[in-house]
C-alpha cells in the first residue's frame, strides 16, 4: 500500500513528460534525469509545507473544515506551481501534495485522522463528476475500432508489471502464499498512462482524458484504453484479491 502511492506519483511526472514530447518536445536523458529532481524537490517542498500547517493548526484553533480548504487551497497552488516552473525548474506539485500530508499526519495523528474524514465526505460527491465526465467523454465506435489489440497491450502491460513486483520482492521475508497475493493484488493495475490500483481507477479516470483535452492526436486512443482498462482489470483485480485473500494471508494475532 505504502509502495502505491509512491509508484502513483512516479508514473504521473512519467506521464507529464510523456505528454510534453508529444506535444513536440525533444526527447533526451535531460528530460529522463528531471524525473528524480522533480521527485525529491517536490518531496521536499510538500515536508516543509506540512511542518508549517502542523505547527499552525497546534497552535492556532480553527474548525476543521476551515483546516480542509486551506489545505486544498495549497494542493491547487501546489499543482499550478508545477506549471509556472516547467522550464526551469523540475518539481512535481502532486508528490508535494501527498508530502504535506504525510508530514501533517506524522506531526499530529489526531488532526489528520478528522480530516482524513473530512476529505473522503467530499470525495463521495467528487468521484461520481469525475467518472460521469470520463464516461461522456469516451467515443464509443472509437473504443470499438481499436479492438482486440488494445486488450492484448493491456494485458502485456500487466505480465510485466507483475515480474516487477515479483523481482522487487524477492529480497523480502514474505512467504511464498504471500508473495503470490501479491503478484493477484497488482491485476487491478495498469500500464502505458494507466496508473494506479483500478478497483477505484481515481488516476486512470483523472489523467486519461488530459491528452484529449489538450488536441492532442493520441487523445482519443489514451482516453479509450484507460477506460477499458479500467472496465476490465477493476472487477478482474477485486474478485482475485477477494477470492485469495482467505487462502493466502494470515492474520498476525500480535497486531491484531
Amino acid at each position: 500500500m505504502a509502495g502505491a502511492s509512491a509508484d502513483d506519483v512516479y508514473n504521473i511526472v512519467i506521464f507529464t513528460m510523456l505528454i510534453g514530447m508529444e506535444k513536440g518536445s525533444n526527447i533526451s536523458l535531460l528530460n529522463f534525469l528531471k524525473v528524480p529532481e522533480s521527485i525529491i524537490l517536490g518531496a521536499l517542498l510538500g515536508a516543509m509545507i506540512g511542518l508549517v500547517l502542523s505547527w499552525y493548526f497546534k497552535t492556532f484553533h480553527i474548525r476543521d473544515s476551515l483546516k480542509v480548504t486551506i489545505i486544498m487551497a495549497i494542493g491547487m497552488a501546489l499543482y499550478y506551481l508545477e506549471g509556472i516552473l516547467t522550464g526551469m525548474i523540475a518539481i512535481s506539485g502532486l508528490l508535494a501534495v501527498m508530502a504535506m500530508g504525510l508530514t501533517i499526519n506524522n506531526r499530529n495523528a489526531e488532526v489528520a485522522k478528522r480530516l482524513t474524514g473530512k476529505f473522503s465526505r467530499l470525495w463521495v460527491a467528487a468521484e461520481i463528476f469525475l467518472f460521469v465526465l470520463v464516461g461522456a467523454s469516451v467515443d464509443i465506435k472509437y473504443a470499438s475500432q481499436a479492438g482486440i489489440m488494445m486488450i492484448v497491450m493491456l494485458f502485456i502491460g500487466l505480465a510485466f508489471r507483475m515480474l516487477g513486483v515479483y523481482i522487487s520482492i524477492l529480497g523480502t521475508t514474505l512467504t511464498k502464499k504471500e508473495r503470490l497475493f501479491c503478484l493477484l493484488a497488482e491485476l487491478p493495475k495498469a500500464t502505458f498512462c494507466l496508473l494506479a490500483e483500478l478497483p477505484k481507477a481515481t488516476v486512470q479516470a483523472a489523467i486519461g482524458g488530459v491528452p484529449l483535452s489538450m488536441g492532442l492526436p493520441c487523445g482519443k486512443l489514451v482516453l479509450s484504453f484507460s477506460v477499458i482498462a479500467i472496465l476490465i482489470t477493476a472487477p478482474l483485480g477485486a474478485k482475485a484479491i477477494d477470492a485469495s485473500y482467505k487462502k493466502l494471508l494470515t492474520r498476525d494475532l500480535e497486531h491484531a
